[in-house]
């Protein structure tokens, strides 16, 4: 049986959501059979979920908390808390974990902090050990706390910005908005308000930053097998290619527009297919899927189809075997797309079905 585990929005979000649900397809039946079974364990707006790379473990970002927590499977259809939820930062709205088990980093949106909290051989979040540290000098020393939080971005436009803020509207602000781990074990994150991809090292601390145009918005980030980056930003709804030099730091070696059908538009998720031949992003306003093809040595970029996603407000989507699976926040459903064998691109919805205002879809074991 095909089975995921469902995060969304719940009452303190203005969503339905009552916690993480489950959602699953019939053996053999394909996504025609797919539909969202029950509540697998009860949390305040799970807007986003991650797995551990080795343990039946799922970590959640309780965004209208500010907080993190970690569930085990409990049941087939089921989870249970690990802990109680620990605060990372407000509007906390990405997790990503690292390949060896012993990280998870939380990017939050309302304060533009990036969190590195540590994981227990039983999946649990723990801070890492340097904090212990702190934490002890602090309680016998006194002084201020040390935390594993990273150092705060600069707005790299604002030295050179021809546009003052209008009067009666809030100045750009730090936006954090996703992680993700590089091979050489560097971690690449999004700052979705000062357009920024930051290079950081595995304790946080900045090694250095690829600046995007002013105004575009950098949001999530896929990693394609030719080693290249690939970014799609909110704004200007873009997928933006970045490389790695022989010094090992990245910069900007592509960018193209992925066919925003209004103004209204704003791009959400990115993923890639298996092949990495295709990349697929969501148009939040016109509500469309847009697939792009890869060519060259993974660096170049082209728009290849628009279709509809058969949902409102196309939040986040992912690929599994050969269909497009996409969580309409607005509509509480979701629709699987069936995708072209040869092409990649979407050739119509297959299905629907009822979901709380889902937010991510994530596999399950």
């Amino acid at each position: 049986m095909t089975r995921f585990w469902v995060g969304g929005y719940g009452p303190d979000m203005e969503g339905e959501a009552e916690g993480i649900g489950f959602l699953s397809a019939d053996e053999g039946r394909g996504p025609s059979t797919l539909a969202h079974r029950r509540l697998a364990a009860r949390a305040a707006s799970p807007s986003w979920l991650a797995h551990h790379p080795t343990l039946d473990v799922v970590y959640a970002a309780l965004e209208g908390d500010g907080a993190v927590q970690a569930f085990a499977r409990s049941g087939e259809q089921t989870l249970r808390p690990l802990a109680p939820p620990i605060p990372a930062g407000d509007s906390v709205c990405h997790l990503a974990g690292s390949p060896d088990g012993r990280m998870l980093i939380a990017s939050c949106y309302g304060d533009g902090r990036v969190v590195r909290f540590g994981l227990d051989d039983a999946g649990r979040i723990v801070a890492p050990a340097a904090d212990r540290a702190a934490a002890l000098r602090q309680a016998l020393f006194g002084g201020a706390d040390e935390q594993s939080d990273a150092a705060g971005a600069a707005d790299p436009h604002a030295a050179s910005d021809p546009y003052p803020t209008p009067a009666g509207e809030e100045p750009r602000a730090s936006h954090a908005h996703a992680a993700l781990f590089l091979p050489d074990g560097r971690i690449a994150t999004t700052d979705l308000g000062f357009d920024l991809v930051r290079i950081r090292r595995r304790d946080l601390t900045p090694d250095h930053d690829v600046v995007l145009p002013r105004g575009t918005g950098p949001r999530h980030m896929v990693l394609h097998p030719s080693g290249h980056l690939h970014v799609v930003t909110e704004y200007s709804c873009e997928v933006f290619t970045l490389a790695s030099g022989p010094d090992g730091r990245w910069g900007l070696v592509a960018g193209t527009g992925v066919g925003a059908m209004t103004e209204a538009d704003a791009a959400a998720e990115l993923a890639v297919s298996r092949d990495g031949q295709t990349l697929y992003t969501a148009l939040r306003g016109s509500n469309t899927i847009a697939a792009l093809r890869v060519r060259g040595a993974g660096d170049v970029v082209e728009p290849l189809a628009l279709a509809d996603s058969g949902v409102d407000w196309p939040r986040h989507h992912l690929v599994h075997e050969g269909v497009l699976l996409v969580a309409g926040q607005k509509s509480s459903t979701i629709s699987a797309i069936d995708l072209d064998e040869r092409t990649g691109a979407p050739r119509g919805v297959r299905h629907r079905t009822a979901a709380p205002s889902p937010t991510v879809i994530v596999p399950a074991r």
